[in-house]
C-alpha cells in the first residue's frame, strides 16, 4: 500500500514531523509494508459486486496490527466515570478517575464507569485504522482521539482510511479518506480540537 493523501488538522503532521519524527518514519513504513494484493481475498456477495473479488478489511486490519504491534505500539485505555448531571460532567470533565467518582458521589448522584480503548499508542501518539463503516470514523476523530487528547495521553491522533479508489474495491458502507476530509473540513477549523493526522492509502 501507499500514502496517497495526507491532511495535518491542527499542525499533527507538523508537530510529529518536528517531535517525533521517527514515529512518522514508522508510520510511513507498516503503510508501505502492507501487501494490499496479499489482502484482496473477499469473495462479495452483494447483488452489485455478486462473485467479485475485494480487498478484505480483516486481512489489512490484522496486517496493520501484526506490523505495528512488532514495533510496540499497543492497546491504550483512557477510563472515566460518567452520570446525568450536566453541571458535574463540566466540573470534573478533566479530575483523575478517582477525583470524578467522589465529585459525582458528593454531589448526590450516581457514577458509571466508562471508558475508550484505541488500538495502537506509541509516545503520546495514537493511531486508528479504520475499514469499517462511516459512523466509526466519526467515532474515532471526535470521541476517541479527543478523549486521549483531553485526557493528556496523546499529543496527536492519526487516522488512516482507503482512498476513494480502494474503498470502491471493498465491500459497500466502508468510509473513505475524501469523504471524512470533507466532514472534518466543514466542522471549522477548530473541531475536533485535537491535533490529528489524517491518511489515505491506496494499492
Amino acid at each position: 500500500m501507499k500514502i496517497a493523501e495526507t491532511y495535518s488538522h491542527l499542525n499533527g503532521l507538523e508537530f510529529l514531523l518536528v517531535h517525533k519524527p521517527e514515529l512518522w518514519s514508522e508510520v510511513q513504513n507498516v503503510i508501505m509494508e502492507i501487501d494490499g494484493d496479499g489482502c484482496k481475498t473477499k469473495i462479495s456477495r452483494e447483488k452489485t459486486m455478486k462473485g467479485k473479488l475485494l480487498y478484505s478489511p480483516i486481512d489489512m486490519n490484522r496486517l496493520f496490527k501484526a506490523k505495528l504491534e512488532f514495533l510496540k505500539w499497543s492497546e491504550s485505555r483512557v477510563s472515566y466515570w460518567v452520570t446525568k448531571n450536566e453541571k458535574i460532567i463540566r466540573k470534573t470533565l478533566t479530575m483523575p478517575p478517582d477525583e470524578q467518582k467522589k465529585e459525582i458521589e458528593e454531589g448526590g448522584d450516581t457514577p458509571i464507569f466508562s471508558y475508550n480503548q484505541t488500538d495502537f499508542v506509541k509516545d503520546r501518539v495514537a493511531i486508528e485504522v479504520q475499514f469499517g463503516k462511516y459512523s466509526f470514523v466519526a467515532y474515532d476523530l471526535f470521541v476517541k482521539h479527543l478523549a486521549f487528547y483531553v485526557g493528556d495521553k496523546i499529543d496527536v491522533g492519526i487516522e488512516i482510511l482507503p482512498m476513494k479508489s480502494l474503498q470502491a474495491q471493498m465491500s459497500s458502507g466502508v468510509a473513505y479518506y475524501e469523504g471524512e476530509l470533507y466532514n472534518v473540513i466543514r466542522q471549522g477549523r477548530g473541531v475536533p480540537s485535537v491535533p490529528l493526522i489524517i491518511i489515505g492509502i491506496e494499492p
